[in-house]
């Protein structure tokens, strides 16, 4: 477990398999989900992350770190894009104090993606990130805050009854969070930006306007994949070969 604003947040934590005299693991990646997409979705968000995990220690031979956030999966708490960043912050702090690495990436789809942006753009530890399906902004959930907290209701990211508190002060949150507003933070460290060609849910030109803002990062669009680029096997080829090319 992480522990993130005194909630508890599920994690798991695979490493490459170890062979003989290897060198200690220097490399870490976070991953970072989306928003759920479907009824109900939120308690299977990221379940099929650690498999995934598993899959990039392997091959890329680095430490990667799984998590749901709060109001997902077996973490605790409900949505807020403010909470959401936090616990983010508190999976790369987990990353540093556990795993003995000397840099962490992160690499976020959707959702995650973009908060992986405006994270790393205020915290110089981060070497690196790489999104996939990212939103520019989310002004569209901003724009009718009841209407969309219902919808993350009935995703089952809003649990308890009653929350938010302050409805004006959960919006607010989700205005000021927006990529495109800080994404020129992040270079010079590596910025790969991943979209799929036909996202009929992010639009291919929220993935060409953050790599405009942001020079000396790379664009790589996805020929013929749509917003769920996790399962696409282009997608995660892309990723592990970004992995690769990361130093220290």
């Amino acid at each position: 477990m992480i522990e993130s604003d005194g909630l508890k947040l599920w994690a798991h934590t695979a490493r490459p398999p170890r062979r003989g005299n290897d060198k200690p693991v220097r490399k870490g990646l976070v991953l970072c989900h989306g928003f759920p997409t479907g009824p109900r979705w939120a308690e299977s968000s990221g379940r099929t992350y650690p498999e995934f995990a598993d899959r990039l220690a392997t091959d890329a031979g680095w430490a990667v770190l799984a998590f749901n956030y709060r109001g997902t999966g077996e973490s605790e708490g409900d949505f807020s894009l403010g909470g959401w960043a936090r616990d983010l912050r508190a999976a790369i702090d987990h990353m540093y104090e556990t795993t003995g690495v000397d840099g962490v990436w992160l690499a976020g789809f959707r959702t995650g993606g973009a908060l992986a942006i405006c994270v790393a753009a205020d915290d110089e530890r981060v070497k690196g990130v790489s999104t996939f399906g990212a939103p520019a902004d989310f002004d569209s959930w901003s724009q009718e805050p009841r209407k969309f907290l219902a919808t993350a209701r009935e995703r089952g990211v809003v649990r308890s009854p009653g929350f938010p508190d302050d409805l004006s002060a959960w919006t607010q949150e989700i205005k000021s969070t927006r990529a495109l507003d800080c994404v020129d933070k992040v270079p010079p460290r590596p910025l790969m930006i991943v979209h799929g060609s036909i996202d009929d849910v992010v639009p291919l030109s929220d993935a060409r306007v953050l790599a405009d803002c942001a020079p000396g990062s790379e664009l790589r669009v996805i020929t013929g994949a749509g917003h769920r680029l996790r399962h696409d096997p282009r997608a995660v080829a892309v990723l592990i070969g970004w992995m690769d090319r990361q130093t220290l």
